[in-house]
């Protein structure tokens, strides 16, 4: 599927806290790709048990959604609280803190979604 550069784009934060295993198929994060593809910027941040999705590998969603140009965000501190600091992420996930997440919440335009 193409992406629509058509559309007037409204940039999205998506914010995953569910671990792969409580929805394998992903619906949310095919959601977030879906929204790639039909012109928006997306950041998909992974916090609490969805940090688990972002491990190299884990999650086909993750990486189709890399690839139609998404963002993937994990939050440092639920890493920490996992003991997940030192493992391999998708190529192209950037650690994030609660201050860049925050800084992306207020600001304006920015549609936030929390699953």
């Amino acid at each position: 599927m193409e992406r629509n550069t058509r559309t007037r784009s409204t940039p999205h934060l998506l914010v995953e806290s569910k671990g792969p295993w409580t929805d394998p198929r992903g619906a949310f994060m095919q959601d977030a790709c879906s929204v790639v593809l039909a012109g928006h910027p997306v950041q998909l941040l992974c916090v609490q048990d969805a940090v688990a999705a972002a491990v190299q590998d884990a999650s086909p969603h993750v990486r189709a959604l890399l690839e139609a140009g998404g963002e993937l965000w994990v939050d440092d501190f639920s890493l920490a609280q996992r003991g997940m600091t030192n493992v391999r992420l998708e190529p192209g996930a950037q650690v994030v803190d609660m201050a860049r997440t925050a800084a992306r919440l207020l600001e304006p335009g920015v549609r936030v979604v929390w699953h």
